[in-house]
């Protein structure tokens, strides 16, 4: 079987590096945020390219601060793309203001920087791209969209940890950026946890406050805050695994070169490249009309897949409330009823490689 991540491979290849982290904590007893959650906001945010740090307990609790931090509210709008995961537009719905969409680019599957403006009303408080897959969003269009009508840009960098646009880090694109450390990310914790990144003073000094109860010391509560902490023992193995990612990151995208390479001409729609970013393959979706077909057909010959995602937020039940109908964000709708997830996972093989494509290829010719 080739599974479609790997995660037991990863902890084998720094078993005595993470026994040892959690082992500290477990001797400090700073079970709950602490030294170790405190040097892992300062080393991932230089990571970043960023200022600050702020830890949470997971991505969606990162974007939910990040928009209360930025002033959103009741009544606000914020715009964002129906092609990603349900927690972007539910930390949008946890703040009272309403999530309003645009399309995707038809290749890159993030926001399409063209839909934006026409978007943007006197109610607009915030744009959140979404780094899909790996590779970030096209962001300086964004970016000087929303600075001409003043909205904040927070990047839902949770698939993106050390993707690069144009030469700079995600996480240094917008006034906020959030990330997930969902243990099967790039980066992942041993748990639940999630960051948020910024060069803002102020934000950081809210965030902080809104993560622990809205307290800035303890009983002394100045905003009406949240339990959103981080533990100390995913601090401590996320320190571990940044001092890999980049080694991890290498590997990942070497595999994404070996599947281009050998699915090119094979009648197979592969991800687009990325010249002016560092994708760094979160996902490595190819796309057919006939998924499921294909997804059974690999699982019969051990190859397992994924999905992400087969069912666009704005069509989601949860969300239908908003109004939205099917046939008005196409690309995204095209783009849910095609993608499928083939293995990503650094220690991924070239031998597992060429299985994989073998197999896709057939499946591609026999069409």
């Amino acid at each position: 079987m080739i599974p479609f991540v790997d995660l037991k491979a990863q902890y084998r290849s720094i078993k005595p590096e993470v026994t040892a982290a959690i082992a500290g904590v477990l001797e400090s007893c700073e079970f709950t945020l602490g030294s170790e959650v405190a040097a892992f906001e300062k080393e991932f945010a230089a990571y970043c390219h960023a200022g600050h740090g702020v830890g949470v307990n997971s991505g969606t609790s990162a974007l939910h601060l990040a928009l209360l931090a930025a002033g959103v509210g009741p009544g606000d709008e914020v715009i964002t793309v129906p092609f990603t995961f349900l927690a972007t537009v539910s930390a949008i719905d946890y703040t009272g203001a309403r999530p309003v969409f645009v399309d995707v680019d038809p290749r890159t599957l993030t926001m399409d920087p063209t839909a934006l403006e026409a978007a943007i009303t006197p109610r607009t408080r915030a744009v959140i791209p979404v780094h899909l897959y790996g590779r970030p969003a096209d962001m300086d269009p964004i970016v000087a969209i929303a600075r001409r009508h003043g909205i904040v840009v927070i990047e839902d960098a949770a698939q993106a940890h050390g993707a690069e646009y144009k030469g700079r880090r995600a996480g240094s694109l917008g006034e906020m950026a959030c990330f997930s450390f969902y243990p099967g990310k790039n980066l992942g914790a041993y748990g639940e946890g999630g960051l948020v990144v910024t060069d803002s003073p102020e934000y950081t000094r809210t965030l902080r406050m809104l993560r622990d109860w809205g307290a800035e010391k303890k009983y002394e509560h100045v905003l009406k805050g949240y339990n959103y902490r981080m533990e100390g023992i995913q601090g401590a193995v996320l320190r571990v695994k940044l001092r890999h990612l980049d080694d991890w990151t290498d590997a990942r995208r070497a595999a994404a070169a070996r599947y281009d390479e050998l699915l090119v001409d094979g009648g197979v729609e592969t991800p687009p490249p990325a010249p002016d970013a560092r994708h760094v393959y979160h996902i490595y979706a190819v796309r057919t009309a006939s998924r499921q077909a294909w997804q059974d057909a690999l699982q019969q010959q051990g190859i397992q897949t994924g999905v992400h995602y087969p069912v666009p937020v704005h069509l989601q039940p949860a969300f239908a409330d908003l109004g939205y109908r099917a046939g008005e964000f196409p690309a995204s709708e095209r783009a849910a009823q095609e993608v499928l997830s083939l293995p990503m996972f650094p220690e991924l093989t070239a031998e597992q490689c060429e299985t994989v494509c073998g197999a896709v290829r057939r499946l591609a010719q026999a069409a």
